[in-house]
């Protein structure tokens, strides 16, 4: 079905962007893949050809430009390319927002030019070993000592933790017996200062080029300079942004879920089982009309989120709604593909592997499908 929420401009965007993965992405993946990381010279790369200041305002460097469709276009044409650029999409979709949202003048200035340059890249550290979806429950403490706060603790599943210049933490500056909620504070922490050390590299099943490390802080200085938005406000704010990158899942879920079909496409008609093409089997036509209405689904699911996003009338629960569905149906387009394939599904050597290996995160984070279901059901006063 034709798509209406792209205009002409990002139409443009999306061959500049096609062209760009073709020529400087494409031929050096299989290095990427094998070095389990992307080199932080090709965030540099992205800043000088504009990429990562689309969203930022142009006095700071940045296009101004504010619009959401472009980070579409973008990890649309990078699913259909068969590449995965990182930890990029939770630098620019999940990050980037709390900067623009909550930074003050003075920290607007200091920071915003170099995340557009490429200069600086960012990381959320939320989760700990024992909090899981539960961040109320989050243990790193900053207490307050004159123009600075001391943090301690301990954070993990850390995505672009590696390469990441500045770290906005999640930790506990106060305490409320009514509400555990309150008390959370954002801090930005600067790579190289004292205490703050950035552990191994998580081995994962997927996303092999995705960096996903642990961190921790022992007695870490952080400037009061350093506090993005109000003391204690935090959880307000991680609750606000939710939405945006719920649907940044979805995004990357639906792409991944067409580069599956597509490559299965492509290869039941070649291969030949039983001297005829394996795409003549009513089996094969029956498994991927099924895929791709399912496809189709959260194709227009997803459209239409991102219209109300874009409008600010995106919910929580649409947000979670839109991730549910589309991480499902990832899940089950990879899953059905991969059998198509047969024993070649299972080896590295075919993308089908990789988007089977890298699906199954989907269901987890940004809030497990248990957790998106609990928001639902409360959203229907159940």
């Amino acid at each position: 079905m034709r798509r209406t929420i792209f205009a002409d401009e990002h139409e443009d965007f999306r061959w500049t962007v096609r062209r760009f993965l073709e020529r400087e992405v494409v031929p050096v993946y299989p290095q990427w893949v094998a070095d389990e990381l992307v080199p932080r010279e090709f965030f540099t790369r992205l800043g000088e050809i504009g990429i990562l200041g689309l969203n930022i305002p142009s006095e700071y460097g940045g296009s101004g430009d504010a619009d959401y469709r472009y980070s579409v276009v973008l990890h649309e044409e990078t699913a259909r390319a068969l590449v995965h650029l990182g930890p990029l999409r939770c630098h620019l979709d999940v990050v980037l927002p709390y900067f623009l949202a909550y930074a003050d003048e003075d920290q607007r200035a200091r920071w915003l030019p170099g995340i557009a340059s490429g200069e600086l890249f960012t990381a959320i550290a939320m989760t700990e070993p024992e909090t899981g979806s539960d961040l109320a429950g989050i243990r790193t403490t900053a207490n307050r000592d004159g123009d600075h706060y001391v943090l301690n603790g301990a954070k993990t599943f850390i995505t672009g933790g590696w390469h990441a210049d500045l770290v906005i933490v999640v930790a506990r500056t106060s305490r409320s017996e009514d509400d555990r909620r309150r008390g959370l504070s954002l801090l930005v922490v600067e790579d190289g200062t004292p205490g703050f050390e950035k552990g191994k590299k998580l081995s994962k099943i997927g996303l092999p080029v995705q960096d996903t490390i642990e961190l921790s802080f022992v007695d870490v200085r952080v400037p009061a300079s350093n506090l993005l938005g109000d003391d204690g406000e935090a959880f307000r704010y991680l609750g606000h942004n939710l939405a945006g990158e719920r649907l940044g899942i979805a995004l990357a879920a639906v792409a991944a879920a067409r580069a599956a079909l597509d490559v299965t496409l492509s290869y039941v008609r070649q291969r030949r089982v039983f001297g005829k093409p394996l795409s003549d089997f009513q089996n094969t036509k029956f498994e991927l009309a099924a895929v791709a209405t399912e496809v189709e689904a959260a194709q227009s699911f997803f459209d239409r989120a991102v219209t109300a996003f874009e409008a600010g009338e995106l919910s929580v629960a649409d947000a979670a709604q839109t991730k549910l569905f589309c991480t499902e149906v990832q899940a089950r387009a990879t899953d059905r593909c991969l059998q198509l394939f047969g024993g070649y599904g299972y080896v590295r050597e075919y993308p089908i592997a990789q988007l089977y290996a890298d699906a199954r995160v989907s269901r987890i984070y940004g809030g497990s499908s248990e957790v998106m279901k609990s928001i639902v059901g409360k959203d229907l006063d159940l």
